[in-house]
Order: structure tokens, then sequence, then C-alpha cells
């Protein structure tokens, strides 16, 4: 019996990246033998184990045949005489099909190491046909590690899976979970580019597909086209440092302007309403979870108020904050500041510029905040009314915290 360690840990370890977890191949063993040896059984498909120990994963070297479309239909073969080539020779791509011995040696077969020098993804072999699920983690790499190129080869065999309609069997929650994984790369845009080069970006995210080449007003956005600008802004999200709720609400706040009506364009009047209703579809159809699906929600209908926060009256801006239930989901207000600071930002030419509405809508929340609805409640002689004379109140609040000495700021 051997052991490798496999996958990942290998590629990042060349890499001179950190090696979070390490996942091993066993060759020359039986589940039986693995068993005597005190590891635990985990795998429900194959033959995998935990070490009694350190816990880490430990799988029997095995080969898988295809039977049928999309990425349930394997029959996986794990036996002793499988060797560790073959094993390797299932994996997606050459970077991630070395083994290391445990005296050091590297085990490279297929040239991972070459690609990880030229800085290419590159697929192993023809099994990459065979599992849809591999045109997402694809994409997935090629946002983590942003300067690597696909190997030509490699985008047209994705894009021949996908004319086949393999990507139509993936599953919206294996879906889901790919593109999340992506969205929290260093540079997600170019999980996008690469889905939309190979043609699954229509199939998987065809509202997203459809803003390309629907052009904006270029005073406002000089990168003009609206996919390019949402690329811009999800990669601005994951600039600042933001997490997977706000990178989602980035990817899609501007959906609406798809649906924009020929005669309007380049304006994208009313799109607000129309980027909630294809947000909705989305997020229904993929299976987001729900404080994604809620924080993309309000960015798609608010944005545009955010952006014209210094310009709204204080009725106005408490309006917002009410309906945004900023009062009582701070937190989640926060993120929708910083989706608007990423959509703000996500434009050529303005990737440093200063945003300053959070500090006027944090001021105004702040203000608001201290209005006591409870003792306003209690003093009220007339209960239809209390919601009315709280929202009174706030506006008052906010009208001193932001116009200071003022009767009337309009």
């Amino acid at each position: 019996m051997k052991t490798y360690i496999v996958g990942g840990a290998v590629r990042d370890a060349l890499l001179g990246r950190p090696v979070m977890d390490r996942d091993w191949v066993v060759v020359g063993a039986t589940p039986e033998e693995l068993l005597a040896r005190g590891f635990l059984p985990v795998g429900r498909d194959f033959p995998v184990f935990l070490h009694p120990e350190t816990r880490e994963e430990y799988a029997l070297a095995r080969t898988e045949r295809k039977t049928a479309p999309g990425y349930h239909g394997f029959v996986f073969h794990a036996a002793p005489e499988v060797t560790l080539e073959e094993d390797l020779a299932r994996r997606d791509l050459t970077l991630n099909a070395m083994a290391q011995a445990e005296d050091g040696t590297l085990v490279d077969p297929y040239g991972g190491r070459a690609d990880l020098a030229a800085r290419v993804l590159r697929h192993v072999g023809p099994a990459f046909a065979e599992d849809p699920v591999r045109i997402l983690r694809l994409a997935r790499f090629a946002a983590r590690y942003a300067d690597f190129s696909v190997a030509l080869e490699t985008l047209a065999l994705a894009r021949s899976m996908v004319d086949a309609g393999e990507v139509d069997h993936l599953v919206p929650e294996r879906v889901w979970q790919e593109i999340a994984k992506g969205l929290q790369e260093d540079r997600p845009a170019r999980m996008l580019e690469v889905l939309r080069q190979c043609g699954a970006l229509a199939r998987l995210l065809p509202e997203v597909d459809a803003l390309f080449g629907v052009p904006q007003r270029a005073d406002f956005h000089p990168e003009v086209d609206c996919g390019v600008h949402t690329l811009m802004v999800i990669d601005a999200a994951a600039r600042l440092g933001h997490g997977l709720a706000v990178r989602f609400a980035a990817l899609t706040h501007d959906l609406g302007k798809a649906a924009t009506p020929a005669e309007l364009l380049p304006k994208h009047h009313g799109h607000e309403a129309r980027s909630v209703d294809r947000v909705c579809t989305l997020c229904q159809r993929l299976k987001v979870p729900n404080d994604c699906r809620d924080l993309a929600l309000l960015a798609a209908r608010w944005h545009g108020d955010i952006h014209r926060g210094e310009t709204l009256r204080p009725a106005t801006v408490v309006r917002l904050l009410e309906q945004t239930d900023a009062l009582r989901r701070p937190g989640r207000f926060e993120e929708l500041l910083a989706v608007c600071h990423a959509d703000f930002i996500g434009r050529l030419g303005h990737e440093n510029a200063p945003y300053t509405p959070p500090t006027l809508f944090r001021a105004a929340l702040a203000a608001a905040s201290q209005v006591d609805g409870g003792a306003i409640a209690g003093k009220c002689a007339e209960p239809a009314r209390i919601a009315e004379l709280i929202h009174a109140a706030r506006v008052a609040a906010v009208k001193h915290a932001l116009f200071p000495g003022e009767k009337d700021p309009s």
C-alpha cells in the first residue's frame, strides 16, 4: 500500500500558496485494510476514509465511467490494481492532477508543473467532457488564478459540452455552489468571462449574459457596456474585501437594464423595478440562499436612490431607511451601502473615486435610531397615528442631523 498527497495541496505548494487542506490517495489497498488500521469510512459514493489521528481524507485510487448525462451519471471503480496514473487521469485540470509521494517525489504524468509555470489552465484529457461541473470549476479556477489563461483546446472542449446540452443537466444547487465559490475568489469577473467565452453563461445565468452589448450613457459609464460594468462592479466588491452576499448583489444589481426598451437607450429609466423582477427569477431558479437573495433585491431596487442620497429631502431619506428595514437591520443596510460603493467605483476611470453617500446615510440612520418609538406610542391617544408620528419624529431628527440650523433643507 502506498499513499500520496494529491490535488490542491500539491498545486498550492508549488505555487508558494498556503496549503489549507491535504487530501490523500491510497494505491494498492482495500477498504478492509484501511478499516483494520483504524481509518473511519465517510465516503457515500466511493471509498473515502478519515485518518484515525490527523482526520485527513484518504481515498482509494479509482477510475470512473460515464453512464448517463449530467454530473451524477458515473460509475466508480476502486480496487488495489488501479494505478496512481489512472486515478490522476480522471481529474479535471493538469494543475490538479499531480501527486506527491511520502518521500517528497513529485508524480506529474500530465504536465501540470509545466502548465503552472506557463500560467495555463488545461484539461487533463477527454474525460473532462464527461462532467459538466468541470466547466464551472474551470471558470472558478480562472477567477482564483487571474493571471492564468485558459488553453484554447480546453475552451473549445467546454464550448462543445455546452453545445451538447451537458450544462442543462446540472441541478440548481450545484450551479449555485460553484458560482458562489467563484464569486468569493480574488477576481470573480474572470469566472464570468470564461463562462461567457464557452457559452455557459447564457445557459446558467441568462439574465447576466443578456447585459453584454447593452449600452449605457457614456457620461455616467465610460465603459458603456452594461455587461462590462457588471464585471467591474463584482471585481470592485472583491477588491473592497466584501463577502458573498455583497458580491452576489453586485452581480445582479443592474439586471433590468437588459430589458430596457430600445427607444430609451442608452438611458435606463425604470430599470430598478425590472431588475427586481429578474433577480427574483434568477434566485428562484438557482435556489439562492435567503441572505443573498434579500440583499440582491434591496440593491436592485434602491441603488439609484442611494447614489442620489445627497439630493434627497430628509423625509425621503427616512422613507428609504424604513423601506429597507435599516433601523431593524443596520448590518444589512451597511452591506447595501457596500454594494452601492462597488457600483460607483466599478466604472472606467472611477476606480479610486471617493463615494460620499454612505456618510450621509449613516448619519441619518444614527439620528433616526435615537427616536423612541415606544415613548411616542405610549403618549399617543390615537393608535392609528402611531406610525405617522414616529415617522415624523424620525424626519425631524434626520433633518436636524443633516441640516443643523436650517428650517427647510429643500
